[in-house]
């Protein structure tokens, strides 16, 4: 049994090869974390023992404790599925959310610190020469990890007798939690390197260099860098009494104390390093390193606002991230030169496979930088994991052969003909297929940062078509940056269902969402759901783009041409209702609800619903199958239970986004 606390005949196979990278992530989320967050006093196994009533669905108090913590698990399993089926933000936004609310804590403390990271990436990066998203990135390496750790026997050992734990399951919970936070946050402090990146590229010209042009410099970092007294005191129970000011004097011990011997560096010397990172860019080849902010602003936020309980895997989490970027590569190993050595896991299992990934997932990347759009990526990468190895097939579109053939035919005639000229490029498609003894040098760059000598790793490049179906992109254009709030009101809306038809009458839908005694109220609510209630929330918002899609409209904050939209008509909610009512039925499908008509007080202990189809035994809902149940097993009452937050929903993208809807016709 992989969920001890949940009926597991109605939870829908994998269905993914066990050596893929769908298929190892899930398989780690479902088997290997088997019990996850249980409370091992209360019961473990649905149907034995005497049931608690300590954990919550729609409210608390209404199911097992441990039925929660399954039902959580299932979440995560599922969102991650969601997002490598398409890749999308708005999906990367579940498994941050999940994460948040499974290990770290309420959302609402943490959020600004990934959505200022979307937030910065979608408006202000179409300003830099390069780069490239690092927001889904992020979950993509996080899905990458879980997926080696779960398929590689000898990472899993490595990890297992670094950190002294005997237990398979316990191991596999340990890595969840901490490399959740390595991998999902390793790129949060972008938002200081950004500012830094356009002041480079508005100075820009073609055939200078960095040190020519002016640049931008971070100072007075007190409030990020310096330690509270009761977090110093925590730190020095930790670390044998040490005292540490700040988190620069923090980061050099703890690296000191993993990678000093190794690679021949002081505490001393490393706090130099660190005090000159942001302050001094231009020791360090006139960049600015967004791996440091990550780092500094996470420890502050977790430790000295969050008051979370420190220990040393955590730190671990914090100098791996500290780490990733250009501060292994060129202030520890001088990875460039002669006497390079590969990063060993032994050294530092965390930092090594967020290193290892961070190189790996190069693939569906959102190009926003100006040189960058024109670049050729890998759209897919195609994974073989089994016999504790690593091969990657990067998938490049094949529509865009024609460029290939050019580089190709350009490439050859150079190697007739070098001349004393550099080797035509055409990135990222050149790195994978110039070879060097049998191997790419995108694969021996990264042989170069990491050790992989017991871990076989081949890379190729090949081509495909673009998948369509599954990363659908649609019309409307957000950052969701408020997805949150939508799924607040969303939810504490059915508490003021008569006041808010009086409100939409007398065309006071703002001013009712405005209402800072409703906003609260709201607020306090939503925390009292499980976490299968708030996706459930977040998820219905972010279906409104494709729904707005199929019908003929879009939603933007430029100002167009098109027919503004104050309403829908009647034919419009009709197609609107069957595709909410579609995707409520896959939903509840997915975390493992039948048909049924219990009592009100066992409905979530049963997780039978009376709005599921009754004759429906299998894993996916059709849209025909949905649409027919819609029309003729759905009393009107309920019906409007499917298109009203859709009305709603014209009003909040209004207020929270400050976006219009339109007709395109």
């Amino acid at each position: 049994m992989s969920y001890t606390m949940l009926n597991n005949s109605r939870i829908k196979p994998a269905g993914y090869a066990p050596g893929s990278l769908e298929g190892a992530a899930l398989s780690f989320v479902r088997t290997s974390c088997e019990g996850l967050r249980f409370d091992r006093s209360k019961a473990v196994t649905a149907g034995t023992g005497e049931l608690d009533s300590d954990g919550k669905s729609n409210r608390p108090g209404q199911i097992p404790f441990n039925m929660e913590k399954d039902i959580d698990r299932l979440c995560l399993e599922n969102a991650i599925d969601r997002f490598l089926r398409s890749g999308k933000k708005d999906d990367a936004f579940d498994v941050y959310f999940c994460y948040l609310e499974m290990f770290i804590g309420d959302y609402e403390k943490n959020r600004r610190m990934i959505e200022l990271l979307s937030e910065f990436e979608a408006t202000g990066s179409g300003l830099l020469m390069k780069h490239r998203d690092h927001y889904s990135h992020s979950v993509y390496v996080f899905s990458l990890g879980l997926a080696l750790y779960e398929s590689n026997s000898i990472f899993k050992y490595i990890y297992k007798n670094y950190y002294g734990i005997k237990n398979d399951t316990e191991a596999a919970a340990h890595f969840l939690k901490y490399w959740g936070l390595t991998s999902l946050f390793h790129d949060i402090g972008y938002p200081f390197e950004l500012p830094f990146e356009q002041v480079c590229s508005y100075f820009e010209v073609e055939g200078d260099e960095r040190k020519d042009r002016p640049f931008l410099a971070y100072h007075a970092l007190d409030p990020y860098v310096k330690i509270n007294e009761e977090t110093k005191e925590k730190l020095a129970k930790l670390y044998d009494g040490m005292h540490f000011d700040d988190t620069n004097e923090l980061f050099a011990h703890v690296l000191a104390e993993k990678l000093g011997e190794a690679y021949s560096f002081t505490p001393i010397q490393m706090y130099n390093v660190l005090v000159d990172k942001p302050t001094q860019p231009n020791k360090f080849s006139h960049f600015m390193d967004h791996a440091y902010f990550s780092a500094t602003v996470l420890f502050e936020r977790l430790f000295e606002e969050l008051r979370m309980d420190i220990n040393k895997t955590f730190l671990d989490s914090l100098s791996a991230i500290l780490m990733h970027n250009s501060l292994y590569k060129f202030s520890i190993a001088h990875y460039k030169s002669a006497g390079n050595k590969p990063f060993r896991a032994e050294l530092h299992p965390l930092a090594f496979m967020l290193m290892l990934c961070d190189e790996l997932q190069c693939w569906d990347r959102v190009a926003y930088g100006r040189n960058s759009k024109k670049e050729f990526h890998p759209m897919a990468c195609r994974f073989d994991l089994s016999k504790d190895r690593i091969k990657a097939v990067y998938l490049f579109d094949r529509k865009q052969m024609s460029k290939v053939e050019d580089f190709i035919d350009a490439y050859k005639r150079w190697e007739e003909n070098p001349d004393g000229k550099k080797p035509p490029k055409l990135k990222a498609y050149s790195e994978m297929y110039v070879r060097k003894n049998g191997k790419t040098a995108f694969q021996l760059d990264i042989e170069s940062i990491v050790d992989l000598s017991e871990i076989r790793l081949d890379v190729e490049a090949d081509f495909a078509e673009r998948d369509t179906a599954n990363h659908q992109r649609y019309l409307s254009d957000s950052n969701y940056i408020n997805l949150y709030n939508f799924a607040l009101v969303l939810n504490g809306r059915w508490g003021h269902v008569d006041e808010w038809a009086k409100a939409r009458k007398a065309g006071r839908e703002e001013s009712f969402l405005k209402d800072p005694k409703l906003a609260v109220e709201f607020a306090e609510q939503f925390k009292q759901l499980s976490l299968e209630y708030k996706l459930s929330n977040i998820n219905q918002a972010k279906a409104f783009s494709k729904y707005l899609d199929v019908i003929g409209c879009f939603y933007t904050d430029k100002n167009v041409d098109y027919e503004f939209l104050e309403s829908f008509t009647e034919e419009e909610l009709l197609t609107i209702g069957r595709l909410e009512h579609h995707r409520w039925l896959q939903e509840h499908a997915d975390m493992g609800w039948t048909y049924g008509t219990p009592d009100s007080d066992r409905r979530e202990l049963e997780r039978r619903h009376k709005d599921m189809m009754p004759d429906f035994s299998g894993f996916e809902v059709s849209y025909e199958a949905a649409a027919k149940h819609y029309d003729d097993g759905l009393d009107p009452e309920t019906q409007n239970k499917d298109t009203d937050p859709m009305e709603c929903m014209l009003v909040m993208l209004r207020l929270f986004d400050g976006l219009r809807i339109y007709r395109l016709k």
